[in-house]
């Protein structure tokens, strides 16, 4: 696949509805009818499909269900790639699961690792156990969800990824913490950073302040939506990310280090 210098990237922010996966589909649809052309990547919050229900059993749906179908169709309609979690049932366990499909219909997937015990996450869900590093159009792409952002050596780049996206459900009363948290990891990792995060409020009940943002490898937020609803557009630069590791290049200074993983059992 041909390298693209920068990438185009739609953040959508939406007030997800509470465990209806149909209505979340259509709501989806219909906001990524208004997009322009031209866009390289969709990225959908942290379970776009539900919210963040421990109700993992209702919720689920298989790796051939209805919003897997559903992304398959919005990426060969638009070209472009489209991504985001939601909750899917295998193996007589459910896991919190980033999906990533291709217009070519390739598909990539993640399975969240930090499980949010305070919220009994861990007591719901299957626990990841790999890092996965997604190549699209010449970029190397590291998928994270919410709680992971909390966790640095999970995120440290080893791989020599150019973007970190990371996809939430992150609480307003904690915003300033999303905010530290996601320049932080573009700082130390010297990548993109685009955290898509929910606004609303959900049946927990919960609210949640959007603060959706696209940041620079400087640190830089380059795109902000703040409490929006809505979709948002930002291009990055792959031209000025070489550029910069090139004159202040600090991951070649790194700790070496191997990370050694296994999951929790349930």
């Amino acid at each position: 696949m041909k390298q693209k210098n920068k990438l185009k990237l739609a953040l959508v922010q939406p007030d997800t509805a509470w465990e209806d996966a149909d209505l979340n589909r259509f709501l989806l649809t219909n906001v990524i009818a208004e997009m322009p052309d031209g866009i390289d990547v969709v990225i959908l919050p942290e379970v776009f499909t539900s919210g963040f229900t421990m109700n993992a059993a209702k919720v689920a749906e298989s790796m051939s269900g209805s919003t897997i179908k559903w992304l398959k169709e919005m990426a060969v309609e638009r070209d472009f790639a489209i991504c985001g979690s939601l909750v899917i049932a295998e193996n007589d366990a459910f896991y919190n699961r980033f999906v990533w499909v291709e217009p070519s219909g390739k598909l990539i997937s993640y399975d969240k690792r930090h499980l949010f015990t305070i919220e009994k996450e861990t007591k719901s869900y299957a626990q990841g156990a790999s890092l996965t590093v997604i190549e699209y159009k010449g970029w190397k792409i590291l998928p994270q969800i919410c709680y992971d952002l909390r966790f640095p050596v999970w995120s440290r780049n080893t791989q020599g990824y150019d973007l970190m996206i990371n996809v939430a459900n992150w609480p307003a009363k904690r915003r300033k913490v999303w905010k530290t948290l996601t320049k932080a990891r573009a700082i130390e990792n010297q990548c993109y950073v685009a955290a898509v995060n929910r606004i609303g409020k959900d049946d927990n009940p919960i609210d949640y302040s959007g603060d959706s943002m696209v940041i620079d490898f400087k640190g830089k937020p380059i795109m902000k939506a703040e409490n929006d609803e809505g979709y948002f557009i930002k291009s990055i630069n792959k031209e000025k990310l070489d550029a910069f590791r090139k004159s202040f290049n600090t991951l070649v200074d790194a700790d070496k280090f191997e990370l050694f993983t296994q999951k929790k059992s349930q």
